[in-house]
């Protein structure tokens, strides 16, 4: 089983940026047999929802190449006590990126308002890779079929 933590990718910027978007529904299967009496949306997910987003940057920007594997993450914070049933923006962006590795940033917006952030995410990059499989995922995961194999 795979658990993507984002919905859908609303801008894409090669090498550059990327915004996505996440809802926080009661229903994740996070929740199940989980927060018997109230329920919060863990920061590790909303930790993961930017991962996983500017991961999917990173293969985009190096013409899916590569895979890329969060190796470190720094100056991280992400607000407690959030219950589901929100809609969130996800911003990440790529600092800097080589063959080897790629260092990032990504913060998660609601109403304006920064509620969880990584200043620092450096990924190793793997490498070879099957790219026909990486395009037809970034196609399922991402909903944008403007990509070419």
């Amino acid at each position: 089983m795979r658990f993507l933590y984002y919905d859908s990718i609303s801008h894409l910027e090669k090498g550059k940026t990327i915004t996505g978007v996440k809802t926080f529904s009661l229903s994740e299967e996070f929740f199940r047999s989980h927060y018997k009496r109230v329920a919060l949306v863990p920061g590790v997910i909303m930790i993961e929802a930017m991962a996983q987003l500017l991961g999917w940057l990173i293969i985009y920007s190096h013409d899916f190449s590569l895979s890329p594997i969060m190796s470190l993450i720094e100056e991280v914070t992400v607000t407690p006590d959030l219950r589901p049933g929100f809609k969130a923006e996800i911003h990440g962006e790529i600092l800097s990126s080589s063959k080897r590795d790629s260092l990032g940033k990504a913060r998660m917006v609601l109403d304006g308002k920064v509620i969880a952030s990584v200043n620092r995410i450096i990924y190793s990059h793997i490498q070879p890779v099957q790219r026909q499989d990486l395009v037809r995922l970034f196609r399922y995961y991402s909903g944008l079929d403007r990509i070419e194999e």
